[in-house]
């Protein structure tokens, strides 16, 4: 049997309605900016496979990072016990990060990091005897698939079934150009009708949503009305993080700084899951007390896994290379060039670009659900071509390697300007 046929027989995929689904494709291995599939068709990854490869696939810095340490303790439970990396991947954050983060809480993935800020806001107010049970996010926001995560995204498809059995979420809209002050209107309407405990929102970047863009001065104003108003803000950077938006993080952008951070993705360079959960002092010290029942009761078997760490200390020390931040400062101008080509083009609707990502929005003669027709013929086309993209409806988004060469990204271009001709 191929991989393909074994897989058909045992797995489950995210994301995939298995009956109308094409046949996943078996990629057997990779190499920088490239995929091989079993039968050795060579394939772009021009969205670094979900966002987390930004240095590309078998990167050698990292592998040798993770096996020295895993000769040394490859794991060891974190509930009662510290480790060397964990310590030194917390000061490594404390370097980069926004100076008001001062606690470190690791977790998996994306979704449990944002699962571990939701817990935190709600618990700091029951902590303080106060009932605070709101959560604020954006529209069409996307934080993750665990409960508290899935109930703060507003994508309704992926969440529809579970409808009603949800915390308490109110969402308002994203302050894109024009619509700033409808937005902060908004959450100042939310805070005055509800009990709010957190505002968690994507900075910058809306990623789930099609990369939607919006600028740092209407997220600084967000927090201030939060700030004002003793509302906690929770920075998802799940996506943003390490580089995409040019900056390190998305937040080095904001005059104002959120509570808590989401950290996962690329924080050990696509090799092993691992997230982590930053936050102020002020978060931490409620949960400090004599009172046991006031500790945050979370935890994961693989908390603070030192394999991980050892990842994530490779990943941030290569994030830090002159060499990569050129490369980061590379790509956004090809992507900039890109934008002023495209954007004219007659069945364009906007095109847009923060450091490393480019989306670009087509034309369709209906409106585009976000698995629909015009998703589907993309998104096959791009895969026939040697190109993996992953449309977002009528959006096609680029999100590299940060190696990737500038022969590859002007293939990538070159084949997106056939599939709007073609559409």
């Amino acid at each position: 049997m191929t991989l393909t046929e074994k897989d058909s027989q045992y797995l489950w995929h995210p994301y995939t309605q298995h009956k109308t689904a094409q046949t996943p494709i078996a990629i057997s291995r990779g190499e920088g900016a490239l995929l091989w599939d079993e039968n050795n068709k060579e394939y772009i990854d021009a969205i670094a496979s979900w966002w987390v490869n930004p240095f590309g696939h078998s990167n050698k810095f990292i592998a040798d990072a993770i096996y020295k340490q895993l000769t040394t303790l490859e794991h060891v439970l974190f509930g009662g016990f510290t480790h060397e990396p964990a310590i030194k991947v917390a000061e490594k954050l404390m370097e980069i990060l926004p100076e008001n983060q001062q606690k470190v809480f690791f977790s998996d993935n994306g979704s449990t990091a944002v699962e571990v800020a939701i817990k935190v806001a709600l618990q700091y107010f029951f902590n303080k005897n106060e009932k605070r049970t709101t959560i604020i996010a954006f529209e069409n926001a996307f934080h993750g698939d665990t409960f508290a995560a899935m109930a703060a995204s507003g994508i309704s498809f992926y969440t529809q079934a579970f409808q009603g059995m949800f915390i308490d979420v109110v969402r308002i809209p994203v302050p894109v150009k024009g619509q700033e002050q409808a937005s902060f209107d908004a959450l100042k309407a939310v805070i005055k009708s509800h009990n709010c405990a957190g505002f968690i929102f994507e900075p910058l970047v809306q990623g789930a949503a099609g990369m939607v863009m919006y600028e740092p001065e209407a997220l600084a104003k967000l927090i201030q009305i939060c700030a004002a108003n003793k509302v906690l803000t929770i920075a998802d950077e799940v996506m943003t993080g390490f580089g995409k938006t040019g900056k390190t993080f998305a937040m080095d952008y904001v005059a104002e700084q959120p509570d808590m951070i989401c950290l996962s993705k690329a924080l050990t360079g696509g090799t092993i899951p691992m997230a982590i959960t930053t936050f102020t002092q002020e978060v931490f010290d409620a949960f400090y007390d004599d009172d046991i029942n006031k500790a945050l009761f979370h935890g994961h078997t693989f908390t603070a896994n030192p394999t991980g760490c050892a990842a994530a200390l490779a990943s941030i020390d290569l994030l830090q290379t002159p060499e990569m931040q050129a490369n980061i400062e590379r790509i956004n101008k090809s992507h900039l060039n890109f934008e002023q080509k495209i954007e004219k083009h007659t069945k364009v609707i906007t095109a847009r670009t923060l450091g490393v990502i480019f989306a670009v929005e087509i034309k369709s003669d209906s409106e585009e659900s976000y698995y629909g027709s015009m998703r589907t013929k993309l998104y096959n086309f791009f895969i026939d071509k040697g190109v993996i993209l992953r449309p977002v409806g009528n959006i096609v988004y680029v999100l590299p390697p940060y190696i990737m060469t500038d022969e590859q990204l002007q293939k990538v271009y070159a084949i997106i300007e056939e599939a709007i001709e073609m559409v």
